[in-house]
């Protein structure tokens, strides 16, 4: 698990120095590396080696996620927590507002916070205005 000491190559080796440089020894628990780290000869090839292919995998990681995110956005997934007020909400809200009722009580009768029905109002406004703008 090199990837947790550092977030990229540079980082790892960087770590790995300061640590050695306060005379406290690195111990791989586990992978190919396993056992004490030497920073000298051998042992630094081969970490730096290591430290490069976990940088790659991480990069590979990266990429994969991004593609798959935007795989999900293309069919209509975009993750996330739904809203928190829905379209039928969102009209009874209205129909409320417009009979001069408080928003408190309409979020109370809708079972919503307060802060996100003026948000999700707000947001509705502004909608409706940018639509009507020339």
């Amino acid at each position: 698990m090199l990837d947790r000491l550092g977030r990229n190559m540079v980082e790892l080796i960087t770590s790995a120095q300061d640590l050695a440089e306060r005379d406290h020894r690195l111990e791989i628990l586990g992978g190919p590396l396993a056992g004490m780290y030497d920073p000298q000869g051998a042992g630094k090839v081969l970490f730096v080696v290591f430290a490069a292919m976990a940088e790659v995998e991480r990069e590979f990681i990266h990429e994969r996620t991004l593609t798959g995110l935007d795989t999900a956005a293309e069919k209509g997934n975009h993750g996330g927590r739904p809203p928190a007020v829905d379209g039928d909400m969102l009209a009874v809200a209205l129909r409320r507002r417009d009979a001069k009722e408080s928003v408190a009580s309409i979020a109370r009768h809708l079972g919503v916070g307060r802060s996100t029905l003026y948000r999700t109002l707000a947001a509705y406004d502004a909608a409706v205005a940018t639509r009507e703008s020339p």
